[in-house]
């Protein structure tokens, strides 16, 4: 038996933030849920008294980053468990972007995430433990037409979330990029946005669309990911990466496996541009 944690959660108000948050409220644990409506708690609220502490929170606002992740640490004495939860995925060729639909793809899932990972750090350093857990994707090391600039804010998730883990490491610290696959959420639904259709790539979209529905076929269930989320924040020497759902492993060998064959192909060109030893 564990024992209780703190938890902060962003985006708690529907999908994995909202399943792993009521996971923990059932075993005991407090937690400390984001939500840009707080009215959408009202019901944990309800069900689950003292123990959730519902925050409006737009993860974009710097400052209203800090000021939340502090509010939480007041209000309950320490914290266990940061999960950067909160996001949206973003449908456009790379061409139809438009400045300001990448700018607030950037600024959600990556900015966000940098800004609440900032505000925590100081009180797990404090307190010589904790664990982060980014919510990135099967996207976040992996590549797919259409969302181009989703996968530009999760890979730099991944980026920063592994230098970090080395960063905080002998603090106590531990860090976990959670990858899921395709689940039964809401990103493709209302939270996603979508740019301007460019009719040049109409033939190009049909197939990609055609491919997104092969690879989503048996979406996964955020319902049964809230176990899996409380094994990985419960475990003594939790993993730095983790794929959530059974496809992104397949897809994950794939990719790689045809990295490491192109860079080995050409990795003449690799030692020319090396120079004389």
């Amino acid at each position: 038996m564990t024992s209780p944690k703190t938890w902060f959660i962003t985006g708690a108000s529907r999908g994995f933030g909202r399943e792993w948050a009521i996971a923990a409220l059932e075993r005991g644990d407090k937690v400390a849920a984001t939500a840009r409506d707080t009215s959408t708690l009202d019901d944990l609220v309800e069900r689950f008294g003292d123990a959730i502490l519902p925050l409006q929170l737009d993860v974009t606002d710097h400052d209203a980053d800090f000021a939340a992740v502090a509010q939480a640490h007041e209000h309950f004495g320490r914290l266990d468990v940061v999960i950067n939860n909160a996001g949206y995925g973003h449908f456009g060729f790379v061409e139809e972007l438009t400045e300001a639909e990448a700018r607030a793809q950037i600024e959600t899932n990556l900015f966000g995430a940098l800004w609440v990972t900032q505000a925590a750090l100081p009180f797990l350093r404090e307190q010589g433990s904790g664990h982060i857990i980014q919510v990135s994707s099967i996207g976040g090391i992996s590549a797919f037409p259409l969302v181009g600039i989703y996968h530009a804010s999760k890979w730099g998730l991944e980026g920063f979330s592994q230098a970090l883990a080395q960063e905080v490491a002998d603090f106590g610290i531990h860090v976990t990029l959670v990858e899921p696959g395709g689940f039964s959420t809401d990103w493709s639904g209302d939270s996603a946005s979508h740019s301007e259709q460019n009719p040049a790539y109409e033939a190009f979209r049909e197939k990609t669309m055609q491919g997104r529905a092969t690879r989503n076929a048996k979406p996964g269930d955020p319902k049964a990911s809230a176990a899996a989320i409380l094994e990985i924040v419960d475990a003594q020497e939790p993993p730095l990466r983790v794929f959530f759902g059974t496809a992104p492993l397949g897809i994950a060998k794939a990719d790689y496996e045809k990295r490491i064959e192109t860079w080995e192909k050409w990795n003449h060109v690799s030692e020319l541009a090396q120079g004389e030893e």
